[in-house]
């Protein structure tokens, strides 16, 4: 019997995460113990992400990470960062194996030998390769499960690399995704993220072909049907695929919560149009209204680039503004860094390093009174808080439907418990304190 020692650090997004776990579960398949990244084990798995060049820095820490725990150990190198620059993870001292897109998920027919190499070993496909897809779901590593229901991304936006790292977009069968639904809700998580690279092209490729089968809002309604599941939290979707229909359905769901993550990314249409994205701000703000307009309580987040090429004081200040004026909750600050093989790493107007780190401090600033605010409207509010599996300090903390971070006295019998109750107070931490309005609504 195997009794090798596995660990796996993630990087990067939901759709990541929900790939790591699923890598897991075929390690545990072939007889391997997962343990944390912390402890000793005979393989280190390191799934990378290439949207930051903060998250390409981080790699070489976490591999010497592993190397201290045990030098001997074999580590692996999977995710975007992998496909898009798998020669220069090999160079990393201590890579034994970076693995692409499509092989990351066949890891285990690549152990045969566990010896450490003086330079890592590469199999990676070339990306129009990679056009058929493989499900992923996270169980067992949060309180919450990742369900990724599509992959890659026809969108040319100029600053991304990944369409480059993970193909075309694609879908999964709304079949496959229902049974994976029940299988996450049999397992007693209450709350599932649907997660993917461009959520809202659902549909496309799933069945090897690039005509809609089913649209994003087919699948919210399919979902919605599913026994057994408490709540359904859309991730990240384009403010252009996220239709009115799907927001009004979601407002009368007994499942999905009030809670959008809404990628703008620029306040200025100027910006928008050298980005290559596909929408103005206008649509942008048309949304919004009609997220507000039947979901008052909604909680919306906002991704943003800071930096961009081109992005003048006058342009940031247009952001700012446009934002500081806008009904939303909190924003996602990402500071541009130039991305290899991007239209966006040749532009003109580049902004210098300082002035981008001031910007991004300023829309930080923005975001935390914008929670705050937020946060102060929902107070007196009535509502259901699923608590977290981590003791953080004496506490348990917990979200909302609509997203509100809240905190209690460690009780371990909280765990993932859903409970009714109503906001009563801020601290000085910025989280929410309340009182039970009810006995727990489920076990």
């Amino acid at each position: 019997m195997n009794t090798k020692k596995v660990a796996f650090y993630t990087l990067g997004c939901k759709l990541n995460f929900s790939e790591t776990s699923t890598i897991a579960r075929s390690f545990k398949d072939e007889g391997f113990k997962r343990v944390e990244f912390t402890e000793e084990a005979d393989i280190y798995v390191i799934n990378t992400c290439s949207v930051t060049e903060n998250a390409d820095k981080r790699f070489k820490t976490i591999v010497k990470q592993a190397q201290k725990v045990n030098e001997d150990a074999f580590v692996i190198a999977v995710g975007c960062y992998a496909q898009l620059k798998p020669e220069e993870l090999a160079d990393v001292d201590g890579v034994d194996l970076v693995l692409g897109a499509t092989e990351k998920f066949k890891i285990t027919d690549y152990l045969n030998d566990l010896s450490k190499n003086d330079l890592g070993e590469v199999h990676s496909c070339e990306i129009d390769e990679a056009d058929f897809y493989v499900g992923a779901y996270s169980i067992g590593d949060r309180t919450r499960a990742f369900l990724k229901v599509q992959d890659g991304c026809d969108y040319k936006c100029t600053y991304c690399t990944i369409p480059l790292a993970r193909g075309i977009s694609r879908s999964d069968k709304l079949e496959n995704v229902l049974t994976n639904a029940a299988e996450i809700s049999a397992k007693g998580i209450k709350e599932i993220v649907l997660t993917g690279v461009n959520i809202g092209d659902y549909g496309k490729g799933e069945f090897g072909n690039k005509k809609h089968e089913h649209t994003f809002l087919d699948l919210v309604k399919a979902l919605d049907e599913v026994d057994g599941i408490e709540r359904l939290r859309i991730s990240s979707i384009e403010p252009n695929l996220l239709k009115n229909e799907t927001i009004d359905f979601v407002a009368d769901s007994n499942t999905f919560v009030p809670h959008f993550h809404i990628p703008l990314q620029s306040g200025s249409d100027d910006l928008l149009k050298l980005m290559k994205r596909r929408y103005m701000s206008s649509l942008y703000s048309d949304r919004v209204a009609q997220i507000k307009r039947v979901m008052p309580n909604a909680c919306i987040g906002v991704d943003v680039i800071v930096g961009f090429p081109g992005e003048t004081e006058e342009r940031f200040l247009e952001t700012y503004n446009y934002l500081n004026e806008l009904d939303i909750s909190y924003l996602h600050v990402f500071t541009y860094s130039e991305r290899d093989n991007t239209p966006a790493a040749e532009m003109e107007g580049v902004v210098p390093t300082k002035v981008r780190k001031k910007r991004s401090k300023m829309l930080r600033g923005l975001s935390a009174k914008k929670r705050r605010a937020f946060y102060e409207s929902q107070l007196g509010n009535t509502s259901t808080v699923l608590f977290e599996g981590e003791n953080k300090e004496g506490y348990i903390h917990g979200f909302t439907e609509n997203y509100v971070k809240v905190k209690a006295p460690w009780d371990p019998a909280l765990v993932n418990t859903l409970h009714q109750i109503e906001l009563t107070l801020i601290d000085e931490d910025g989280l929410v304190r309340f009182e039970f309005a009810s006995e727990k609504v489920a076990v």
